[in-house]
Formats: structure tokens, sequence, C-alpha cells
């Protein structure tokens, strides 16, 4: 029966999010009643008087600031309309959820004809555009770069997709793909019209062109893969329905590569992207969106039973020059397939054969092999395969189990020899246990073989980690040549996937041009040799400059945990830091509170409090300004625990240093350990001479804020620990150099940032704001005496799929903050996606023209591509923005999302890369830009504030470190993070 399908009509958005500027919200009515009194604005934010810096910038909150006073010198700025308002017809519907004010997306289903029935697909569109293009940049030195990107031509058939139904349902990707290979070998040539479908390994099949039928069920049969050739193969029968569901539109796709229309068909794409995977899916170990073999490149041991096998990263992507096709190279742990006794002894050492095993031995086994995929080798070609559930807690020669229903009993040692004839050897050693748990079978370890081509998931030690990076570190010239071949292997011109589907592969590298952008000038202070810098190939050094703002420490002291620092030495130390901070511009009083304490690691909360006490009672109760701590080079969980002690329980501000470098002394060293004592302290060790001097556009102009966000998530296979959101802003406009920063906790592998908004009602004073970017607002008022009059934030972290629902709900949250402290109070926000978790690599076009790259071998620092290879009509650029150390660059990405202050390409890239030069903890520009380095770090720090402890599953929700006022506890189970103390949350604590 046809189906009826119509839009639904909903409200699409707030008008401040469709377009702010010219629509600024609404302040709030006041309630009626007296129980919710309404929301009075806090007199700590609008003082009576401030030092006024800017003649543009108000005494009060309440101005809704327009554009923003822009200067003539801004070129095309004022004309450029603000980011597009959303419209209604064909697109995933806003609604807003009246119990909380949150915007909550409703994706419609859209419906397409079909030989007069209806098909139903989900669509791809957003309700809101992203900012468009406005342009490309033309600022910097012209110059040409290759790409790893491969143009692949359009083809010109209907791809249409069909629905995958199996019976009995099977949840393994390979059984689900051996059995629609089967279907199509036995059924190809007839029931399905000589078509060559591509699958995914799921619920969907694809081809170019119809089948014959638009429904048909199929009978498949199946032969089991876990036993030997020379045995009895037991048969599987299934059953397969294939439906037709969608026809995906290339016409559409045709006008979104050639900017005609703004939605990208993300239908049509992902079937391409499978049908080019199709063969090597079939011919390598797919894990994600890259391939691996044992044959790309021989497997290099990791060590402790690892291997790393190299492959390749493959996607197709949507590009200013049409479809292209992005591959990398890529490296992965594998478990190395081993007998099962050699990895335990490569685990625990060679000994582990003849001596008794430990309690520890046993959990290290447990945990290493648990999940593993293992073969028998003892009986001959039967090489049945089992997942390893656990291990025993008795030796093998320990172990019986009943043999009949009579409870007769059997010894594992003879059933093993009785029905195989097989004698084990090591009887002292535990076995593998398979299946469940209910009903769980003997394995001796000696019997076992570790089957190929499992990925290792696990955190690799500091061993592992660095033979897995003298393996992926490549320099540029080989790492292209390393894709070529790959290209030229894979030969997709040949693949009868691609063929079948009309794509064809260019087997040469993209050459984009690009620009390489100036260095900006750095100011120091009026008392060093050299009162300004202009960094060459990205980096400079201190010599004869003193930091523009050099702090002051008068109170100090110093805690050895490493023993093997003599006092001597560390005295030694601590007179040379002094001596650098001095040299550095620092006022730092050379000698310590109270002489150097030393102490045991594992007595570290003891040790802090004592060098806490003991310094506050030298000093009739003044604090310590900064502790110096020494630790030993590998210093397991000292450092967090200081870390977390110092922080929310002392107030203390620390700079750690590893034994290494105390017993040898580098000037380099002691230089950028100063840089970070200085920024730690409160002060900026340069800003940028442009700020200075009120030229950057649209930052200079009005008081602007920068905000940097990320999220960081536990390591994998930790299932419970909470995610990690930080949120740092600069404090110090027009200089944009010092920035503040929060934490907060939240639940597992949550990628939006819960707390930069809430609120929560207090039985006395009604509803209550809070949240870190209503803080941080807070925060640069009164640092500077003015509130921002424009926003520019940079989130860290979000990956494509997840640019529409982290923009709608943090660009929300931002709004709803800036509303609660005054109303009408909006400033303009420019919202930027920072990546760099991508595989686009850029390359010299030229290896041996040594003007066109660093010592690295690497493109030069600046290199920006906004053309060829980015969104064919977002605002999105590559920008490598650092000098190469060793291996390949990667350049960031960053996707400008939203714009309300009309920034020109140029104007966002020249700021973009001139902040990656006021980086505080070394003398080089960084690849990723400072505010979001900052957020990373600090949510990285935060780590160390979550204590182990077991999951409880009532709990409160993470609120943010250092906010004093407690918000509702929810059902989200997120213990959160003990507050960070005042002296420090107003400090970069994470450098």
């Amino acid at each position: 029966m046809k189906e009826e399908c119509s839009e639904q009509r909903y409200n699409v958005l707030k008008a401040h999010l469709q377009n702010s500027t010219n629509h600024p919200q609404k302040s709030p009515k006041p309630p009626q009643n007296n129980k919710n009194p309404p929301r009075q604005q806090d007199p700590a934010l609008n003082p009576k008087s401030h030092n006024q810096t800017s003649p543009n910038a108000n005494k009060n909150w309440s101005r809704r600031p327009g554009r923003g006073g822009r200067k003539s010198d801004q070129g095309d700025a004022c004309t450029r309309p603000s980011s597009r308002p959303c419209t209604a017809s064909n697109k995933p519907v806003i609604s807003e959820d009246r119990s909380t004010g949150d915007i909550v997306p409703e994706i419609p289903s859209v419906c397409t004809q079909n030989g007069g029935s209806l098909v139903k697909f989900q669509s791809s569109s957003r309700s809101c555009n992203f900012a468009q293009r406005p342009g490309y940049g033309q600022v910097g030195t012209r110059c040409m770069v290759k790409a790893n990107h491969f143009f692949a031509e359009l083809p010109q058939k209907d791809l249409n997709q069909y629905d995958v139904t199996i019976t009995p349902e099977v949840a393994s990707r390979a059984v689900n793909r051996a059995i629609i290979a089967e279907l199509v070998r036995l059924y190809r040539e007839s029931e399905l019209g000589m078509r060559l479908p591509a699958y995914d390994g799921r619920k969907s099949l694809y081809t170019a062109g119809e089948l014959p039928f638009a429904a048909k069920e199929f009978t498949v049969k199946l032969l089991d893969d876990d036993v030997g050739n020379n045995c009895p193969k037991r048969e599987r029968e299934y059953k397969v329905l294939l439906r037709l569901v969608a026809r995906a539109n290339m016409h559409h796709l045709g006008e979104f590569l050639s900017g005609k229309r703004a939605d990208a068909p993300h239908e049509a794409l992902q079937i391409l992207d499978i049908v080019l995977r199709e063969l090597s899916t079939k011919r390598y170990c797919p894990i994600g969106r890259s391939f691996f073999s044992p044959d790309i490149r021989a497997p290099q041991r990791l060590g402790e039973g690892l291997e790393s096998w190299c492959g390749f990263y493959q996607s197709i992507r949507p590009t200013q020059m049409g479809l292209s096709l992005n591959i990398d190279m890529a490296s992965a742990a594998f478990i190395e397939p081993l007998p099962v006794i050699e990895f335990v002894a490569q685990l625990l050492g060679k000994d582990v054969l003849t001596r008794q095993l430990s309690d520890s031995d046993r959990v290290k086994i447990k945990r290493a092999l648990r999940g593993v995929k293992v073969e028998v080798t003892h009986r001959g070609n039967v090489r049945r395969k089992y997942r390893v559930s656990g291990l025993t807690t008795q030796p093998t020669r320990e172990l019986v189990f009943p043999v009949d229903d009579e409870s007769n009993m059997k010894s594992v040692v003879e059933y093993f020899q009785e029905m195989y004839g097989f004698t084990i050897q090591s009887t002292h050693l535990p076995c593998l246990q398979v299946g469940n748990q209910k009903k769980a079978n003997y394995l001796p370890m000696e019997a076992c073989k570790i089957v190929e081509g499992q990925r290792y998931t696990k955190k690799l030690n500091d061993k592992q980690i660095t033979a897995l990076l003298r393996v992926t570190c490549q320099r540029p010239r080989d790492r292209e040549n390393d894709i070529l071949r790959t290209v030229q292997h894979n030969s997709y011109n040949q693949d009868p996937y691609a063929r079948e589907f009309g794509i064809q592969i260019s087997e040469k590298l993209a050459s984009v041009e690009a620009r390489i952008l100036p260095a900006p000038w750095l100011k120091y202070h009026e008392t060093g040799k050299e009162k300004d810098c202009l960094p060459q190939v990205g980096q400079w050094n201190m010599m004869n400059k003193k930091m523009i703002n050099g702090m002051t420490v008068n109170r100090w002291a110093c805690i050895n945990f490493s023993p093997s620092v003599q006092d001597s030495i560390a005295r030694g130390f601590c007179t040379e830091l002094a001596q650098m901070c001095q040299v550095s511009g620092m006022e730092f009083v050379p000698e310590p509170v109270i002489p150097i304490y030393r102490a045991r690691p594992e007595q570290v909360e003891k040790a802090l409090k004592h060098v806490y006490h003991a310094a506050m009672n030298k000093t009739r109760g003044k604090e310590l300004e900064l502790l110096l701590a020494i630790l030993p080079d590998n210093n397991g969980s000292l450092y967090g625990d200081l870390k977390r002690i110092c922080e929310t329980d002392l107030g203390l501000i620390s700079q750690c240093c590893l034994t290494k470098h105390v017993f040898k002394i580098s000037k380099q060293y002691l230089a950028n350990v100063s840089l970070k004592i200085n920024v730690k302290m409160g002060g900026r060790n340069t800003v940028l001479l442009d700020a200075i001097s009120c030229r950057i556009p649209l930052v200079s102009d009005i008081p602007t804020i920068i905000f940097g966000a990320d999220v960081t998530h536990p390591e994998n296979g930790e299932d419970s620990s909470p995610s990690i959101a930080a949120v740092v802003a600069s404090q110090d406009w027009p200089e944009v150099t010092k920035y503040a920063g929060l934490v907060c906790a939240q639940a597992h592998r949550q990628e939006l940032i819960q707390d930069l908004y809430k609120t929560w009602q207090d039985p006395v004073r009604g509803t209550i704001s809070g949240g870190m970017i209503r803080d941080l607002l807070i925060s640069f008022r009164k640092a500077t005496g003015q509130k921002p009059l424009r926003i520019i934030f940079y989130r860290d972290g979000v990956s494509e799929g997840q640019f529409y629902q982290v923009l709608l709900y943090e660009l929300d949250a931002i709004r709803k903050a800036c509303a609660s402290l005054e109303p009408n109070y909006q400033p303009p926000v420019t919202f930027i996606v920072v990546q760099k978790r991508h595989h686009t690599r850029l390359f010299a076009n030229n290896h041996r023209d040594r003007s066109s790259i660093d010592k690295s071998g690497n493109i030069m620092p600046g290199t920006v591509v906004d053309t060829k290879i980015c969104h064919p009509t977002e605002f999105d650029f590559y920008l490598c923005s650092h000098a190469g150390i060793q291996g390949t660059s990667r350049p960031a990405h960053y996707h400008v999302l939203w714009d309300e202050n009309s920034f020109t390409p140029d104007g966002i890239q020249s700021l973009t890369n001139n902040l990656c030069y006021t980086y505080a903890r070394c003398t080089r520009s960084v690849s990723v830009v400072p505010p979001a380095y900052y957020a990373h770090l600090a949510a990285f720090r935060a780590r160390f504030y979550t204590e182990p402890e077991p999951h409880q599953e009532n709990g409160s929700l993470g609120t943010c470190s250092g906010d004093k006022t407690k918000g509702p506890r929810t059902e989200s189970g997120v213990k959160p993070l003990p507050a960070l103390k005042e002296n420090v949350k107003r400090v970069m604590f994470y450098c």
C-alpha cells in the first residue's frame, strides 16, 4: 500500500541561532509568583568603576554589540553576511524541549518513488548550513605542494541500496561477508542479472543499476571454516532476503561537488566508499578505515608478544576538485601469532617454563589473553578456534572434570593423553578457559596458538610505543613513495568493483596551490638586548631576551623523590634553575625557604604536606608560591598523585623535573622550564607585536575573548571511567596570550561538553546559573575590566560526523551563558573545529629544493591550503603552522562551522597561524592553535584527579573543578572532580 510521506513542520531554530546578529534574544519575562524570583545580575560582574583600556568597551553588560565596530582595513568583512539562516525544506527538524529549553534535532524520513511503491531512507541533510566559504586567502608566498589525495571520476550509473536480512542472524561481519560472497558466486549469472554488488558486512548491499527484482529470498549453504582440510566440514544453511530500499541521487552529488548545493549526499558518498573498500576488505585485515597485512611490509617485533603491521588508510572525500580518494600509510600493533606458551614466555620471561607462577603473573596473563582468539594444535589438521575467556586458578596437573552423569572425574592431563595422545609437558602452568562461565572448557597453553590478524587494543608500554614509533616515523619523501606504491599495488582501475560501478582513480598525487604565511613579530621586555624577534623557520630562542611579564618568586621549596639524586646535586640543579629564571626576566629568590626535603615516592602525600606546613611555619603563615619536585625517570603514578594533591588539596603550583635532566643540566632545558614556571605563576613570556600595537583584525578593535575546548576519553578497555572536558579562555585582551582554564568530568565517551552552561534550583534564590563559559566570561571581566564583545571558540577533538551535533549543542550553551549574565547580551560567535586526527599530508613539490622545505624535509611552517582538496562549499583550510622535527608533519585542519564575526579567509588563517607562535612552553611555533592545545593539556591533567574507586550506580553529575557552587545531582553516575584551589585555576596550571 502506498505510504503517505510529508515533511513535519516544527520551529527550526531559535532566533539567536538563525541569525543572532539581526535578531537578539529577548530577555525572559520575570516569573509571576514569588517561588522562583528573577535571576539577579551579580554585582561583582558590573563594578561601578573600571579602568577602560579601549574606547569601544562598555562599562556594563547591557549593549548588544551589533557587528562590532570594524576598522576600515578589514576589506570585504563588512559586506559578507553572517552564517546562512536555516531553512525548513527537506531538512531534519529542530525542535525545542519545552521542559529544559534545550534544542533537540529530529531526523525526518524522506520518501522517494520506486515503481509505484515508496522507498524511505534517512536524509543526510542538516537543518542549518555551516558557514560558507567567503573566498580564498591571498596573503603569503605562493607555492605548489602535493597532497595524498587522488582524483576519482564520478560514476554516471544509478546506485541502488538493498536491505540484507540473514536468517539465522549472524553477529560476525566476516561470516556475513562469506555468506554474501557465496550468494554472489551461486546466483550472479542467473538471479542477479550479472551485477557485482558491494556489501558493508551488515545490513546494506549496493549495486550499480537495479537487480531484476525488488525483493527476493535466497538459500545459501556455508561450510564451517574452523576445522582442518582433511576433516568432514559442518554445513550451515542461511536464508538471505534482499530488498530494494533506496536509490542514491548522483545528480545531487554532482551539484554538491560543483558548489551548487550546500548539503552533502552522505548516502552516495558512503556507497562509493564501500565499493572502493570491497576488494581490499577481501585481501587484507580491515580495521576501521584502514587495512593491514604482514605482506605489505615485514612485521616488526614490539616486545611482550606484540608486533607492528604496516597498512594503509583509505577514504573517499568530497573536495573542490571533485571526488578524492585519500590514501595514507598506517601502522598498528597486533598480537604475534605465536604458540600461547611462547607468548607467555615473552610476556613474563623465558624462565616461566620452569618456575611456578605468582598471582601477579596470572593476572598479567589473564589480562593479555582475555578475548584473544586461539586455535588448537594438538589435533593434527583439525584447527578449531576458540576465544579465551579466562585462566584457571589451579595448575593443569590439579585440574579434574566430570566425564559422565555419575560424577566420575578425570584429570585434564589424563584426558588429553587418552583422547588425543597428547602429553602435556608444562603441567605447572594454568589452562586457558574458553566458552562461557557456565560451561567453560579447559585448553592447555601448549596445545594452543594465537590466531593471526588480531589487533591489540590495550595500552602499550613505553618500550612498545618507542618501537612502534620507529616503524611509523617516515621522512616525507619515503612516505610519499610508499603511498604511491600502495596506489599502484591496489590498481584501482583494474578493481572489478570499481569498474562495475564506473569509478576511475588517478594514480598521481594531487598538485595543490598553497601559500606560506609570514611569521609574526614577537615582543619581549624592553630591558633585554633584543626587544622583539622575528622567528625563522618556526623557531627562535631566549638568548638576549627577557620575558615581557616576568613574575616574582620569593617563597619556594624543593622536594626530592629520586633516590639516585644526592642533596648536593639537587641543590646545584635548583641554583642553576633559579639563575636561569633570573636571566630570563623573573625575580627569583636564589634560596628555598626550607632545605631541600628528601622523600620516598610511596609517601608522596605525607611528604607534600610536611613541606607545605614546614614552609608555612618558616614564613609565618605565608604560603609557598612554587614547589619544585625532582622525580625518578620511571615514576609510575607519582607525577599524577603529586599534581592532584598540589592542585586540589594544598593549592600549590608545582614544577616537576626528571632525574635525567638533573644529572645532565642543559641550558636549553633550563630555559624551557623557566618559561613554564613563569606562566604557571601568572606571567607572560612573549606577546604578538601586532597585539601590542592593536593591529589584529577582528580582535584588537573591541574586547575579544578566545576560547579553547577539548574532551579527552579514557583508554580502550576502560568501560566506566569518565570523559574529561576542559575549556580555557584568554584573560588579557588585547594581547590574547594568557589563559585560565576549567575542567569537568562527564559521562563515559560523551563528546558534547555538558557543563558549558547549567542551571539548578536554589530554595532561596530560585534559578541559579553556572557553567564553564559563564565563569570564564566573568573571569575575563575581572581581569580586563571589560566584558567580551566578541567570542572566538576553537573546539578540538570533534569528528566530521559530530560537527552538527556539537555546534548545535555548544553554540546554544554559549548563547545561554551570555544571556544569563545580562539580558540581550549576545556577542557574535565564531566557532571553529580543530582536527589533527585526519590523514591529509602535504609534501613539497620538489624535495630537492631546499628553499621549500625545512631541515626535516617537510613543508615550511605557515603553509596554508584552502583550495582543491578542501570542502566544496564550506569554510575550511589546512595549516601546517610548525616546523617538522622527525617524520612527516601533519597539518591541522580548521573548519569554521559558524561565523557571526565575518572573518575573511586571510583574517582567520593569519590569526590562527600567529597564535601558534604564542605557545608558552617552548620557543617554537606549535602544530595546533594554543587555546585548543591548552584545553587538551588541561583535560589530560584532570585525568590525574580521578582517583580509582569502585563503580557506583548512583552518583552525581560531573561538575567543574574549581566551581564553588555545586549543581543538582543527576542520574549520570559520574563522580565530580575535586575542586581546584582558587590560586591554581587563575593561572595556566596545566603547562
